[in-house]
């Protein structure tokens, strides 16, 4: 569970949009007004040819880069049929994102708040490190997101008897209370986001994101050493 997840678990990125509306054709280059042109599927951003340090110019002037509105959230712009997965993920990441800090300001707490939170409800008296570990976030990031859950008496860090050199983290009556009003102020909208979902595409979806979860964790255990 990554740092703004919310009370249900949901992954919360950096805020941003992407503006429905033009038409897509054969290719992987979306235009500022939406209208995909025949080109490579290159993610924006990605290396190519020519670029990237490579004689020919800076990859951030290349065409499909500059003109995917889409992924730049301009108006009017929607995603070519084929547009490149790495791209469609980064973009469906901000949105969730987006909804997912929105939900949560009527909660009175970050999203990153209630995602520790939240993970102590199921895994209370984790010590700091596991909960950074469980929710694939820095230690840094635990410290500050615990400090300010222990000022608003949320959490509370306990040293074990046996050895006074290891503290604890443990989920207060009123740190609950806090984790119950968010479920059940934001489980609803967030089960009607993703009422669109045709049932007959979800076991599909359901496969990528199980696959998803996996192999990212994997990534991330590797880049961590572990």
């Amino acid at each position: 569970m990554p740092p703004d997840t919310a009370a249900t678990g949901g992954t919360a990125g950096a805020v941003g949009t992407a503006s429905a509306g033009g038409t897509a054709s054969a290719g992987g280059t979306a235009s500022a007004g939406g209208t995909a042109t025949s080109g490579d599927q290159t993610a924006p951003g990605a290396p190519g040819p020519g670029h990237g340090g490579q004689p020919g110019g800076s990859i951030l002037d290349r065409p499909e880069v500059r003109q995917a509105g889409w992924v730049w959230g301009d108006e009017g712009a929607l995603p070519p049929r084929d547009a490149p997965l790495p791209a469609l993920v980064t973009v469906a990441m901000r949105l969730v994102g987006a909804f997912i800090g929105s939900t949560a300001q009527g909660t009175g707490i970050s999203p990153a708040g209630l995602g520790v939170l939240r993970l102590l409800a199921a895994r209370d008296g984790l010590k700091s490190s596991e909960v950074a570990a469980r929710g694939w976030w820095t230690p840094g990031t635990v410290t500050s997101v615990v400090d300010t859950l222990v000022r608003d008496g949320y959490v509370e860090r306990r040293r074990e008897a046996a050895d006074r050199r290891v503290v604890r983290l443990h989920l207060t009556g009123t740190g609950r209370q806090k984790v119950e009003e968010a479920i059940m102020l934001i489980g609803p909208k967030w089960n009607d986001a993703f009422g669109y979902v045709d049932p007959a595409d979800e076991p599909v979806i359901r496969k990528f994101l199980i696959e998803t979860i996996d192999r990212f964790g994997t990534l991330i255990r590797e880049e961590r050493g572990q």
